[in-house]
């Protein structure tokens, strides 16, 4: 027998505000610090150090509430506000609520730079909510020092397990919030180390001899396995699934490892120091398969540069190089989704290096290597990271689930990528619990999504959208802590033995998984159960079991009674009279079941033709869907040169009613000049006639009149 200590839970045994206060009390905060406490403090960084202080500050802890009340002027009246306060959560969660919130402490002198950094940190958190500074504080703790929560001895007593090596399966009673919890698990050897075995719910055989579907198992891989991570990218390019970068305690990965998906089989791909840029370690990032190549977008750094960058990694030279694009990139994130559609990268949400939300969407025009922040109508998504999103159609985001910092969400949201328009539709079915840090994948109308969590536990039931219809329901469901409800692990789709297999790796539900884990679809059965909608299958299937058991229970009998018949006639050979009426009677029976037996042949048989009938409806129905897709395609290849035509035609009214404001104003022109020619012509008419009558005056002056008339 060996003794094996449990896996940390991470934290994920408390809610809050108790995970808040024992991951305060393990820093240092709210009193005297214990000693992992005095031996990690030292551990972090200056920015991780300032920003706990800062977000501890924001949460204004109930030993400071009762030292305010009691420094009142009138501080007897509270004492009864006080008791209340010791005794009741509720009471408490309000008062410390109240004090909770933005730095009103004045600005310190500028020659102590330690409280002048500890005042810009807190100061910088604005308004954040005092829930949202708590869940912050523990990310970053567990970000920081993963194993916290397992030296944290004074809130949950971690359970041990005693095994044998031989994967004997022990049961193991562990406390979990003052509830007893009976777990099932099994420690097996692999590589000469121990892990911990999977659910029962995921077989553990060879692909080749599972022939059931919508069910997870465990592929025989061979080769070295990757680190554990979590928060890294996943892709597939020619049946080998590229695994890149990653989180493992709380240490950002830059290895690109590599599972050739026929041999099942882990191998690294040894990265050449190439002319371009080399790639920094990252997680958070989105991995995206491209003209043969891996785009590696977003993600968070130690050190973040000030714009999104895109990381292009050529699977011939095996080198890194940085995308050179254009216009105004994204500012740098991670969380986001990235969502492939058609050239273009559509890229939604995320967290920045500062920590703050967005909601902002861009896209990169593959083709032209040109960023546009796209500008939206309707009510656009909450701010949110490690969302999934998936496209339908080509002209359809859905965005689903993800998380802020201070809670988790299962809204759908849905993008009109032709109007740009923001839809919040109604879900049907069985709509998924709040989650974040899941994964997903679409395999026709179908998305299908795995793990994520809501800061209490792991999702574990593996879920499909109908994008069509908008309607959810449960694949499979897993039991226990297993690596399928993990954050942060990675879903990718691929095929084996030509059948689509969805490939599941990594994640984080208190320990860091390297696992692969494979789950065969039954998307080719699922448009006739719908269009079928009765119990036929079933019928049918009920009617095959009760024929087979009436065959067994035939045989039986007629095995049965001749063994008692010819018992009888060799104990007593004077009971003649006897065993003919039990042949009767054994006759009558026969002849009743071959009957029944009949019957149930002729309604089989029945039901066959039923369901030959049903699938040649079927067939009909998909060569009408066809024939009506070829036509809607005519008809929108009809649209679109009728739209062509229109938008020549509207060019050509433009052309038109320029001219006719030329005409308009050639017209006032020659108006003016007919008006100046008749003013003209009237001036000269009138000097002839001054000149022609020149009168008294002109006689007198000599000149004689009509001179030039007479000329």
């Amino acid at each position: 027998m060996t003794a094996v200590a449990a896996m940390s839970r991470g934290g994920s045994s408390l809610s809050y505000p108790e995970r808040f206060y024992a991951a305060a009390s393990y820093v240092g905060f709210g009193g005297s610090p214990t000693s992992a406490a005095k031996g990690v403090a030292s551990k972090f960084s200056n920015d991780a150090a300032l920003l706990l202080y800062a977000l501890y500050q924001q949460v204004l802890t109930f030993a400071e509430f009762r030292l305010f009340l009691v420094a009142l002027p009138y501080a007897p009246l509270f004492a009864q506000l006080i008791d209340a306060i010791s005794s009741d959560p509720l009471i408490f969660v309000v008062a410390y609520a109240i004090l909770s919130g933005p730095c009103i402490n004045p600005k310190p002198r500028a020659w102590n730079p330690i409280e002048h950094s500890k005042w810009t940190s807190w100061n910088g958190l604005g308004n954040m909510a005092s829930t949202e500074a708590m869940r912050l504080f523990v990310k970053i703790l567990e970000e920081e020092d993963p194993g916290w929560y397992s030296r944290v001895a004074d809130f949950v007593a971690e359970p041990v397990i005693d095994v044998e090596i031989n994967h004997k399966t022990e049961v193991v009673t562990a406390s979990d919030n003052r509830n007893a919890i009976i777990e099932s698990k099994t420690i097996t050897t692999e590589n000469g180390s121990l892990s911990e075995a999977q659910d029962k719910d995921v077989v553990s055989e060879g692909l080749g001899s599972v022939s059931v579907y919508d069910q997870w198992v465990s592929p025989p891989i061979s080769g070295t396995r990757p680190k554990a991570r979590y928060e890294h990218g996943a892709a597939v390019i020619d049946d080998k699934m590229y695994i890149f970068g990653g989180n493992h305690n709380g240490r950002y990965l830059s290895d690109l490892q590599v599972l050739n998906m026929r041999t099942w089989t882990w191998s690294r791909v040894e990265v050449q120091a190439g002319t371009g840029s080399t790639t920094t370690p990252c997680a958070g990032h989105s991995l995206i398969p491209w003209d043969g190549k891996l785009l590696s977008v977003a993600g968070h750094t130690k050190d973040p540069s000030e714009s999104l960058q895109v990381k292009v990694f050529d699977l011939q030279s095996c080198t890194w190089s940085t995308l050179k694009t254009y216009g105004k990139p994204p500012v740098s994130r991670g969380g986001q989704s990235v969502t492939l559609v058609g050239m273009t990268l559509v890229i939604f949400g995320g967290q920045d290096a500062n920590r703050s939300l967005l909601n902002d969407l861009h896209i990169l025009d593959l083709e032209t290597l040109t960023w546009d922040e796209m500008e939206t109508v309707g009510v656009s998504p909450s701010p949110r990271s490690d969302h999934a999103a998936a496209v339908h159609a080509d002209c359809y985001l859905l965005i689903f689930g993800g998380g802020s910092h201070a809670t988790c969400f299962n809204d759908l949201h849905v993008l009109n990528l032709q109007t740009m328009e923001w839809l919040r539709p109604t879900q049907q079915g069985e709509i998924p619990s709040p989650r974040a840090g899941h994964a997903g994948v679409t395999l026709g109308e179908s998305w299908f999504i795995v793990g994520g969590g809501d800061n209490k536990s792991g999702a574990s039931e593996t879920v499909c959208l109908n994008m069509a219809t908008l309607a959810w329901s449960v694949v499979t469901t897993v039991q226990g802590r297993v690596p399928l409800a993990s954050e942060g692990s990675s879903l990718v789709l691929s095929s084996y033995g030509g059948e689509d297999i969805l490939v599941s790796f990594g994640g984080y539900n208190g320990r860091y998984n390297n696992e692969v884990h494979v789950l065969k679809p039954s998307h080719k059965s699922t448009l006739q159960s719908k269009m079928m909608e009765r119990p036929v299958p079933d019928s049918v299937s009920a009617v095959q079991n009760f024929t087979n058991a009436t065959r067994d229970v035939e045989s039986d009998f007629e095995t049965g009674q001749d063994g008692k018949i010819r018992e009888i006639v060799m104990d007593n050979n004077d009971a003649e009279p006897k065993t003919t009426k039990i042949e009767e009677t054994n006759d009558r029976l026969l002849a009743a079941l071959k009957a029944e037996k009949e019957e149930i042949e002729a309604l089989l048989s029945k039901e066959k033709m039923q369901t030959v009938k049903l699938k040649q409806g079927l067939t009909e129905a998909e060569n009408l869907t066809a024939d009506m897709y070829k036509e809607l395609q005519s008809v929108r290849g009809q649209l679109l040169a009728e739209q062509s035509r229109c938008f020549k035609l509207e060019v050509d009214v433009a052309e038109l009613r320029q001219k006719l404001q030329t005409m308009e104003s050639l017209q006032k022109e020659l108006e003016i000049l007919q008006r100046q020619k008749a003013a003209s012509e009237q001036a000269a008419q009138d000097a002839k006639q001054r000149q022609g009558s020149g009168g008294v005056w002109g006689w007198l002056a000599g000149s004689p009149p009509n001179e030039n008339g007479d000329a």
